[in-house]
């Protein structure tokens, strides 16, 4: 990598060292999610300004050249770490049902290398986009990381700060936070990847959010994948503040995938994660939760793609706790429909 960003200064107070905050962890009560403190940036009068090189025009992601038009449909994948043969047959059932596999990165499921999961995923016939998260790495090894995903032609990378690793997990393993989100994203962009960067549009404080989605794109950031919001309506006033700030980037909007208490539970543990309440009550009160929870998928990411920004979607959650072959199931049904329009 020839070109190297500074640093940056870190906002005093910060245990995640940011110095582009705040990030999607922030609690309702506006307190951090490492410790028991304010968060230093809900006090600033808006986002801080990316002082970084701004990236150079490039060529849209491949992501988008696939879909020739249509939107686009990203899939997490859910898999049991270290074990690739459950990986492969899970991305193989996923393939034909989106555009690309969203791999991502758990503060209690680590995984093999980024490189090795994306020549993985792309083995078993998927177009990989590997999450990189702050936590875990220093910045030497994230520079490490960014050179081999690009030498090795990886569709794209996720740049995340990343949550903060839970009271008990690992407490033996320091938490390296070198970097944050949006510092990543300027060195991936230097590196030639593509950059996809996350934003929580119902994440405190709401009034950051959209400024701070523009800092990340002057960054490098070529997309941007959203948690869920609890309706489109907000996604679509999250989008139109998002051009106020003078940010095109395109949006990719989190569906929320559940068909039973355990999956709708999981994802509503998340800060910054907002689900429809009527929805979900719908669904597990359905005679068919399975079927009442693909049309509800389907439905909420009809209503995602008919707002102004939106590019596409991304299907989010484990779907069910009734097994990796049935959450696969699921996943790819809701997104042949969408891709299909039917």
């Amino acid at each position: 990598m020839t070109t190297r960003l500074e640093a940056g200064a870190d906002v005093p107070g910060c245990p995640k060292h940011m110095t582009y905050g705040p990030c999607g962890g922030v609690r309702d009560d506006l307190g951090c999610e490492v410790e028991p403190v304010p968060c230093p940036f809900v006090a600033a009068p808006g986002p801080v300004r990316w002082t970084g090189p701004t990236a150079p025009p490039r060529p849209e992601p491949d992501l988008f050249v696939r879909a020739r038009g249509r939107p686009v449909v990203l899939t997490d994948l859910s898999v049991p770490p270290y074990d690739a043969a459950t990986l492969q047959r899970t991305v193989a059932g996923l393939s034909d049902a989106c555009d690309a596999i969203l791999v991502g990165e758990h503060h209690d499921d680590p995984d093999f290398p980024p490189t090795m999961l994306a020549s993985l995923v792309r083995d078993a016939g998927g177009h990989p986009w590997i999450t990189l998260t702050c936590r875990d790495r220093n910045r030497v090894v994230l520079e490490q990381e960014l050179a081999g995903l690009a030498a090795t032609g990886t569709d794209g990378v996720f740049c995340v700060t990343g949550d903060a690793r839970a009271p008990g997990v690992r407490p033996d393993v320091t938490q390296v936070f070198d970097l944050d989100g949006t510092r990543l994203t300027g060195l991936a962009a230097a590196a030639g990847l593509p950059v996809a960067v996350p934003e929580a549009p119902d994440a405190p404080p709401r009034g950051h959010r959209a400024g701070r989605l523009a800092q990340k794109q002057l960054a490098g950031a070529q997309l941007a994948v959203l948690n869920h919001a609890g309706s489109a309506a907000r996604v679509a006033a999250f989008a139109a503040a998002v051009r106020a700030e003078g940010a095109s980037l395109p949006i990719v909007a989190g569906v929320a995938v559940y068909t039973d208490e355990p999956s709708a539970r999981r994802l509503q543990a998340y800060p910054g994660l907002e689900l429809d309440p009527r929805r979900v009550e719908a669904v597990l009160a359905a005679p068919d939760p399975v079927a009442a929870g693909i049309d509800a998928a389907v439905a909420e990411a009809r209503e995602l793609l008919a707002v102004d920004g939106v590019a596409g979607v991304n299907l989010s959650g484990r779907g069910t706790s009734a097994g990796l072959g049935e959450s696969t199931a699921i996943k790819a049904e809701i997104g042949r429909r969408i891709r299909s329009g039917t």
